[in-house]
């Protein structure tokens, strides 16, 4: 099978293209420069330095013409800040592009596609009294993009939308996204106010299995809730305080009208910085304070294996501390 992929020297999209290659398959990818410095990225792979979103339709599909797979690993999470209103950033990078891209990719022969998309569309569809798609914009660009991409699912085109939730692992030269939680923590001072609840997470490598499981197994139009570890954020604290060389520093467990009240701030905060956050920092308190836990069985389904969840918060942690502190020369992420 030979793939096409958007994001493919990114920390997500790099893994799967070596798990690609490993298996005999062939990938080439669209990705923004600079490479990162010391990433492991496949040497057999095909890099096509160019900005996608500027590409015609004729060169799109040039580069498409032989593939046999296409794969989004490409466009922004709630943790990237755009001025109001946000959702047209989401619909810009997130939503926009599978219009485009996905019948392109059928007028090019393509016969699968695998999405990354977020773990907050399997929790809107499962609790829909929440609310989450009215209360947060990421979140509604999320169940967005799942319509717009598996609309495209019929007997010519297999559709896959990975919803992934916390992931856990570095590449070499690429800042992680988990700086701005350990801004957080350093605000705090001396002890961790965080609230009770749990999220669903998995390792970098075990997300590379599901994008290739994805693009082997899936028939049909199929959103996946992907998950493989499920951790209180105590448990989760534990870790990441320990990397940050405070494994013994407190944490006081606070209410969900306590988190609203830090939420009323955030909302001052952003309109400060004339920016709209993708999910409302009021509202988040529900999340926060629930388990966001899922069953890693169809992580499983896919190909995922154990794998060493706590080194991987440990890594992901102390380069973020790095990165925080100035003392690693690393790539941004990009959207593009």
């Amino acid at each position: 099978m030979k793939v096409f992929m958007i994001g493919g020297t990114g920390l997500l999209g790099s893994a799967a293209a070596q798990l690609f290659i490993d298996r005999g398959h062939e990938v080439r990818t669209v990705a923004l420069p600079p490479l990162p410095k010391g990433a492991p990225i496949p040497a057999e792979m095909e890099i096509l330095f160019q900005n996608y979103l500027e590409l015609s339709d004729e060169e799109v599909l040039q580069m498409m013409e032989g593939c046999d797979c296409f794969v989004f690993a490409a466009g922004v999470d709630e943790r990237v800040e755009f001025p109001a209103p946000v959702y047209a950033a989401y619909e810009k990078y997130n939503i926009r592009p599978l219009e485009r891209l996905i019948p392109l990719a059928k007028k090019a022969g393509i016969t699968k596609t695998v999405v990354l998309g977020s773990y907050f569309a399997y929790f809107a569809k499962k609790y829909p009294a929440m609310k989450l798609t009215e209360k947060h914009p990421y979140i509604r660009s999320r169940i967005e993009q799942e319509k717009v991409a598996l609309s495209f699912a019929d007997d010519t085109m297999d559709v896959a939308i990975l919803e992934l939730p916390y992931i856990f692992g570095t590449q070499p030269g690429r800042k992680p996204v988990w700086v701005i939680l350990i801004e957080q923590l350093e605000n705090m001072g001396p002890i961790t106010f965080y609230p009770k609840g749990g999220t669903a997470m998995l390792t970098v490598r075990q997300v590379a299995q599901t994008i290739v499981g994805a693009a082997e197994k899936n028939k049909g139009g199929n959103a996946y809730p992907i998950s493989y570890y499920n951790y209180t954020w105590n448990d989760f604290l534990a870790i990441v305080h320990a990397a940050m060389g405070k494994p013994n520093r407190k944490i006081i467990n606070i209410q969900k009208w306590m988190f609203q009240l830090f939420g009323l701030h955030m909302r001052k905060v952003y309109k400060n910085k004339n920016v709209e956050g993708g999910i409302d920092p009021v509202g988040l308190a529900d999340i926060m304070c629930m388990n966001t836990f899922i069953d890693n069985k169809w992580a499983k389904s896919l190909g995922a294996t154990d794998d060493d969840i706590r080194s991987a918060i440990f890594d992901s942690v102390k380069l973020s501390v790095d990165a925080f502190k100035g003392n690693a020369d690393l790539v941004e992420m990009k959207s593009e």
